[in-house]
């Protein structure tokens, strides 16, 4: 298989899971333009380049230049990624800071994180992976403090009680009032 064809199979199966869970929690409209930036050129382009199918290409354009072109595209224009929400905060002397997250895309990130892990992991995927994936990259991440609570809660939540009896949590008391 191309690198065209695995990514572009790659990205597809991993914008449909994620629309699949945002249809099951309620978020009709986000699971439609989930990642449509993942086709625009600059994202697309690195992807079919740097492609390896085990994990992300942006990881590798990174090493290669130093930073993500497509990243860079990516998290400033998907409302999903806690990267979009850093911003100078004026409470904390203008400190870079994790802005608070509209629910909506804290869960939107909550479905992208078990898609993601899915692709990825395939039939190693556990309702433990997204959680044990979030863990690792914990020290580096620059997120509002009830952001974060709120994502740890789904994603433990997930890891302890399964993702059935997740998904209807969020749809019952978490979205109540985002419809």
């Amino acid at each position: 298989m191309s690198n065209f064809t695995g990514h572009f199979k790659t990205i597809t199966a991993h914008k449909l899971r994620v629309m699949k869970y945002c249809f099951k929690v309620g978020l009709y409209k986000q699971g439609l333009l989930h990642d449509m930036s993942k086709y625009a050129p600059v994202e697309f382009c690195a992807g079919v380049r740097y492609y390896q199918g085990d994990r992300s290409p942006n990881e590798m354009e990174r090493l290669e230049k130093g930073y993500s072109a497509a990243w860079l595209h990516h998290k400033g224009r998907n409302r999903h990624h806690l990267e979009y929400w850093i911003d100078y905060d004026p409470r904390l002397d203008f400190k870079m800071s994790g802005m608070e997250m509209p629910v909506n895309y804290v869960v939107e990130m909550f479905c992208d994180r078990i898609a993601a892990c899915q692709i990825y992991q395939k039939d190693k995927y556990t309702d433990a992976s997204p959680w044990n994936y979030y863990v690792k990259s914990l020290d580096h991440y620059v997120i509002h403090p009830k952001t974060q609570a709120l994502l740890e809660k789904m994603l433990l939540m997930l890891r302890d009680e399964g993702e059935e009896k997740t998904i209807a949590y969020i749809r019952r008391e978490i979205l109540k009032n985002c419809r």
